[in-house]
């Protein structure tokens, strides 16, 4: 496994605040404990605290199966989903060098469509930082590159590392794009959504990848953050963690690490997801941990409707995709958080 070493590859701040904790904000505690988002158990999360989250194998596809883990669960890990193990192997190691590359040559780098980007998840369209990390008191402890599927074909590079991965990347989300469409189509199934209806709620060319490397705390581990805890604003999230973990769900009032397998997925309900079910399967909350000495890769494939597909539901007003994220950058920018789906209510 390659070790990266490089202190000059992480952002700069992340050095200098490498020997003590990050907190989030007070107004940000007081929303998240609101919402039962509650980080105040995080030292007793333990490797005994792990549970074993639904199979799903894609080669034997049972409906049943599916619909238990995402009305019960809100994610599960997929088996037999048909992705050359060599793939994912090549796919970590590749993303793994380039952020072993100095900060300031990734900031050089990495232009668009592809974006670089740290200390915050939360990104405009254009996949520049919502709000940049310019307080510890907001900071995420992780750095990524934000990969729009449809326009990778047209980032171009003389980087050699780059167009590697590029090819790669495209590789990765053409099985992506199939295994998101055939979980969708069951699921479909499952709801008895109208077929027709069901097409525009599931729009491959909003699909993106989001690769994010998470540097090791190598002290107060428990009080620095990966990723807060959230739920995703997409139909499906696809992730495909490295053997370090810290994916942490929520789950009867408790905080659950999902332990990595190797060449298995994990497979999370998003906020569309949830509503175009009419809160039959549910979003799940999830938050990421980083660890005090091992530093944690993820590869990440975000799919959702198109931007004008009108959602309706019997739980929420009628509203499109592009009103969520709209109203949920609204409120990043404001509040400094996601207040999700509660906007939209019926």
């Amino acid at each position: 496994m390659l070790q990266m070493s490089n202190v000059g590859s992480y952002p700069p701040v992340f050095r200098q605040l490498n020997g003590g904790g990050v907190h989030p904000p007070q107004q940000m505690m007081a929303q998240l404990k609101k919402n039962n988002y509650s980080m105040e158990d995080t030292s007793t999360t333990t490797q005994e605290d792990s549970v074993p989250i639904p199979m799903v194998d894609l080669e034997c596809l049972s409906l049943h199966k599916l619909g238990d883990a995402c009305k019960n669960w809100g994610l599960f890990r997929l088996v037999n989903h048909g992705i050359p193990s060599t793939l994912l192997t090549k796919l970590q190691y590749h993303a793994k060098m380039l952020f072993g590359l100095s900060f300031e040559s990734k900031q050089a780098l990495i232009t668009n469509p592809m974006s670089y980007f740290w200390g915050t998840p939360a990104l405009t369209p254009s996949g520049t930082a919502l709000n940049p990390a310019a307080s510890t008191s907001t900071m995420n402890w992780l750095e990524g590159f934000n990969v729009p599927l449809t326009q990778l074909p047209h980032f171009h590079s003389e980087h050699p590392m780059l167009h590697c991965f590029r090819l790669l990347l495209e590789e990765y989300g053409r099985h992506l794009s199939r295994i998101a469409t055939t979980l969708f189509e069951s699921m479909a199934k499952n709801l008895d959504l109208d077929p027709k209806q069901s097409e525009s709620k599931l729009d491959e060319s909003t699909a993106f990848i989001r690769v994010y490397r998470y540097p090791p705390r190598r002290s107060l581990a428990g009080e620095a953050w990966g990723m807060i805890p959230h739920t995703d604003s997409s139909v499906l999230s696809i992730v495909n963690q490295d053997h370090v973990g810290g994916l942490e769900i929520f789950k009867d009032n408790k905080w659950h690490l999902v332990n990595p397998i190797p060449n298995t997925l994990v497979v999370h309900i998003g906020d569309m997801m949830q509503a175009i079910s009419d809160d039959e399967y549910m979003s799940v909350k999830h938050r990421v941990r980083v660890k005090k000495q091992e530093e944690r890769l993820s590869i990440c494939y975000f799919v959702f409707p198109a931007e004008e597909s009108v959602i309706h539901s019997s739980k929420y007003k009628p509203f499109t995709y592009k009103d969520f994220q709209e109203q949920v950058q609204k409120d990043t920018r404001t509040l400094g958080y996601k207040v999700g789906l509660q906007r939209f209510k019926a």
